[in-house]
Order: C-alpha cells, then sequence, then structure tokens
C-alpha cells in the first residue's frame, strides 16, 4: 500500500481502500451523508430522543432539590413537635378518625404511633377536631334514618290484634300458672320423671317404614288426635295415612309442582268438622291450598304469593290465622275467616323460610335464608327480638312448650337455643353434619328436642343440658322432615329417599 493510501471506515462497517486522497475525501464525505441520514431515522422511528429546546438548566434543579429538601426537614421539625399519646388504643382511635387503617401489616405500637404522628404532620394538628365536629345537618340526616317507621294497616289488622290479644293472655296467665305449681314439685321428683322419659327416649326403635311417593318427600305432619299422618311430596301430590299401621287414605290432588309443607288445623278431627278447612298445603309456584277430610280436591285457594315461592306455613293456635313464608323477603298473615291478608310482615333481607307460633298464640318468630331469626309480638307487631348468631341460613324454627324458649336450625350444620326471658341465645348444638331441615320440641312438655339433617338421621337432644339421647338411623338419603304426636307415641321422618318412617318407643309411657 502506498503512502497516499490510507483505510478509511464507514458506517456499514466495511474497511474500504481508496487509492488517493481525493477517494479519500469523497469517501469521508459520503459517510458523514449516510450518518446523518441514520440518524435522521432513529429520530422519526423513536429510538433518539433529542431535546431541541435547548440546554439543561443545572442551577433550577439544584433550587427545586433544595426546596424538596427544605421542606421534609420543616415536616420533620413539625412531627416532633406534635404529641401522639402513648396509649395504642387511642392511637388506633385517633387514626379510626382520620380515616386511616388502624393497623397495617407486621406493624407494632411504635411504628403505628409514629405513623400517625407523620400524618399529623402532614395533614395539620387540626384534622382530628375538624373531623370530630359533624354537621348538625348530617347528624339529623342519620337520626331519620335509624327510625323505626312501620305501615298503616287496615281496620282488619286492628282487629286481628285485638281477636289475638284475647286469645293469647288468659292462655299465658294459665301457663304460668302450671309452671309455678310445676316449681312447686320437689327436685327428687322432677329428677325422676326425667330420667324416667330418657330411658325410654333412648330404647325408641324404627317401628315401620313406608314408601310415600314416587318422588322425595319433603315434609309429614301428624294430625292432632295422633291417628293420621299427612305427608307432601315433590311430584305435587300429598297424601294421607293412617296410624300406626301406615295405610294408605287418601291423595290430595291440587298442586302442579314440588309441595313446600302441609299443616293441620289446631282442632282437626278433636272439634272441627271433617268438612271444614282441616288442612293447609303450599307450593313452590306460590300456591296455597285449603283442604277439609273428606275431598281430594282443595276446598280453596288462597292467592298473594305468586310469583313467589312459599316455604313453609303454620296455623295459629286459635286456628283462625294462617302464617305462610314467602320468597319476597315477607311473611303474611291470613284471617281464614274474613278470607283476607291482615298482615304483610317485612323485615328480612332474604326471603323467609320457616315460622313458628308461641302456644299463647301471642308470639311468631321467623328463620329467613339472611341467617337471622325474629320474634313478633302479634299485639303491637314489634319485633321483640333479633335472633343473630347463626352463619347461614335459618332453615327452621320451634317454640317450646313453656313459651319462652326457641330453637332455630340453620344450613351451619348447628341448633341455636334461644331464652326470650334473658333476650340471648343460651346454647348453641353442633347437631349434625349438615344442614338441620327440621327443629320439633317434645309437644306439651318440651323435655326433648327432636332434630332432622340432610346427614340422613334425626337426633334427639336433652333439654335442658342437651346431651344425645338417641340417633335415629335408617334413612338412605336426607331427612326433609320431622313430627311428634300429640299423645307422645310416635316420632315421624320423611326423607329424600320418597319414605317415611315411624319411630317408636321400647318400653311403656310414651315419649
Amino acid at each position: 500500500m502506498s503512502d497516499e493510501e490510507e483505510p478509511v471506515v464507514v458506517p456499514t462497517g466495511k474497511t474500504v481502500h481508496y487509492g488517493s486522497l481525493e477517494a479519500s475525501e469523497r469517501a469521508r464525505q459520503s459517510g458523514e451523508t449516510s450518518t446523518q441520514d441514520v440518524i435522521a431515522e432513529a429520530k422519526v422511528a423513536g429510538n433518539i430522543n433529542i431535546s431541541e429546546s435547548g440546554h439543561f438548566d443545572l442551577e433550577a434543579a439544584e433550587a427545586e432539590s433544595q426546596a424538596e429538601l427544605l421542606a421534609e426537614f420543616e415536616k420533620r421539625k413539625r412531627a416532633r413537635q406534635i404529641h401522639v399519646s402513648t396509649d395504642d388504643s387511642e392511637v388506633k382511635a385517633t387514626l379510626r378518625q382520620l380515616g386511616e387503617p388502624i393497623c397495617l401489616f407486621g406493624e407494632g405500637p411504635a411504628e403505628r404511633r409514629e405513623r400517625l404522628r407523620q400524618l399529623l404532620a402532614l395533614l395539620g394538628e387540626d384534622a382530628v377536631r375538624q373531623k370530630r365536629s359533624t354537621p348538625a345537618d348530617t347528624l339529623k340526616v342519620k337520626d331519620e334514618d335509624n327510625i323505626t317507621w312501620y305501615h298503616e294497616g287496615p281496620a282488619s289488622l286492628k282487629e286481628a290484634r285485638f281477636s289475638i290479644a284475647e286469645f293469647s293472655i288468659p292462655r299465658a296467665k294459665e301457663r304460668v300458672q302450671r309452671q309455678k305449681q310445676e316449681k312447686m314439685l320437689p327436685v327428687t321428683q322432677k329428677n325422676a320423671r326425667l330420667q324416667e322419659l330418657q330411658k325410654r327416649v333412648r330404647s325408641i326403635t324404627n317401628d315401620c317404614s313406608q314408601i310415600g311417593d314416587s318422588r322425595p318427600l319433603s315434609y309429614c305432619s301428624f294430625s292432632p288426635n295422633s291417628h293420621m299422618l299427612a305427608t307432601a311430596s315433590w311430584s305435587g301430590l300429598c297424601k294421607l295415612w293412617s296410624i300406626p299401621d301406615c295405610q294408605f287414605i287418601r291423595n290430595l290432588r291440587g298442586h302442579t309442582c314440588n309441595v313446600g309443607a302441609i299443616v293441620f288445623h289446631p282442632q282437626a278431627t278433636v272439634g272441627l268438622s271433617d268438612n271444614a278447612c282441616c288442612m293447609a298445603s303450599c307450593g313452590q309456584d306460590g300456591t296455597v291450598k285449603l283442604w277439609n277430610l273428606v275431598s281430594e280436591e282443595p276446598v280453596a285457594d288462597i292467592e298473594g304469593h305468586a310469583p313467589y315461592r312459599v316455604s313453609r306455613l303454620k296455623y295459629h293456635p286459635s286456628g283462625r290465622f294462617l302464617g305462610t313464608c314467602c320468597f319476597d323477603n315477607s311473611w303474611r298473615l291470613w284471617d281464614l275467616e274474613v278470607q283476607e291478608e291482615v298482615l304483610h310482615q317485612e323485615g328480612h333481607s332474604k326471603p323467609v323460610y320457616d315460622i313458628s307460633f308461641q302456644i299463647d298464640g301471642s308470639l311468631a318468630v321467623t328463620g329467613g335464608l339472611d341467617a337471622y331469626g325474629r320474634v313478633w309480638d302479634l299485639r303491637s307487631g314489634r319485633c321483640v327480638m333479633f335472633l343473630e348468631g347463626h352463619l347461614k341460613s335459618i332453615l327452621c324454627t320451634d317454640f317450646s312448650h313453656d313459651g319462652f324458649h326457641v330453637a332455630t336450625g340453620s344450613e351451619d350444620n348447628c341448633v341455636m337455643i334461644w331464652d326470650l326471658r334473658q333476650r340471648k341465645r343460651v346454647y348453641t348444638i353442633p347437631a349434625h353434619t349438615n344442614l338441620v331441615s327440621m327443629v320439633k320440641f317434645q309437644p306439651n312438655h318440651g323435655n326433648y328436642l327432636v332434630t332432622a339433617s340432610y346427614d340422613g338421621t334425626a337426633k334427639v337432644w336433652a333439654n335442658p343440658t342437651w346431651t344425645p339421647l338417641k340417633n335415629l338411623a335408617g334413612h338412605e338419603g336426607k331427612v326433609m322432615g320431622l313430627d311428634v304426636t300429640s299423645d307422645l307415641k310416635y316420632i315421624a321422618t320423611c326423607s329424600f329417599d320418597r319414605t317415611f318412617k315411624l319411630w317408636v318407643s321400647e318400653l311403656p309411657g310414651g315419649l
């Protein structure tokens, strides 16, 4: 290579040799042009960002940084001058008033105190006082929201409440007088009775098993004279059976879908004519039908629930009124004498599933799918007790014969016992391994409680210790319902396996 030749590197990455200085100059100019083109293309593509607005002002940036530093020092100075309580509960209360979380993950009392100090330094010490001072208008609105209000009822409701009061007050006096007499009995005598009863309960065996329908049985109920059993089925049929031989008597045809419950009038078979309205049943389509003991067809329909489901219904102890539970989050009270709805009671936030009446007739308890129960005074219309404690839906309720104990069964597999005198829950029974579908106190005494469950069993529990006395196992499916005869001779259970069973004590004396 001669002295006039020199290598020139162009942006393409290749080394090109030119034979003269003139050629080298041409290559240099070509390389600069190519570099400028590459830079221009990179700018357009966004790979190179070159500001066209001048140079970076170091003095302005330094001044801004110093201002931020001074502000931080001033904030720390204010924080050191703020006095924060060393009581952790007061610190939490102040944080709550400021709308801040009272505790962060892994935060201890010292860190929480320092966090409050920093917040007050940022917001100012007057922030807490400003939060505490709520405008009077806001307080007035909140007070108005908390006022309990009631619908104005018809004249027939007032008459119904007077009727219930006239019926219940004498019965309450008789009940209290009877309880006073029982209290005067010697303790040894009462204990001997309980021990004898529990001995008979422990000897319960399966006396009869009968296929009740081609589809699952959803409910069963004994007649007041204990000689008949009514069953309800998902096929839409209700059936009557003789007791104790379990012989079929009659079909009750009228429902076109699942029947939720069928119950007897309190005076049916003991004082009421067989041609009168002796039974009532409800269906999933919102129909409620009334039946006598003679015909296969319903004698009357109660309309007003459709299209909402009616899950359960019960007769008032007087027999004049019928309570129904509806899936529109309400329960209804129907006056069967005047054939109209006298009460449409709201109060639950989800569908009302079951209702029971106190033996005096003055109170009613409802259980809802909102996991709460409510005790209602039928004479005034007020909710006198709120039953809060279940974790899931309440599916069944029952009043004890003593008038002040209530049992509720839930989807959380538990049964809770409530005392209306103490206005609280007195016991929780972890009764079953699946939801509790039915609860029933011993009629006329209340010395034990029978529960049914979707775990396929029914159980008997002693009152007041709530210890298990007997496990009634034998069904191949969920136990949907149960009942106890008023003469205390039989317990009936009906199941998803389409059968119902009669249970009887092997020892004389009944249950």
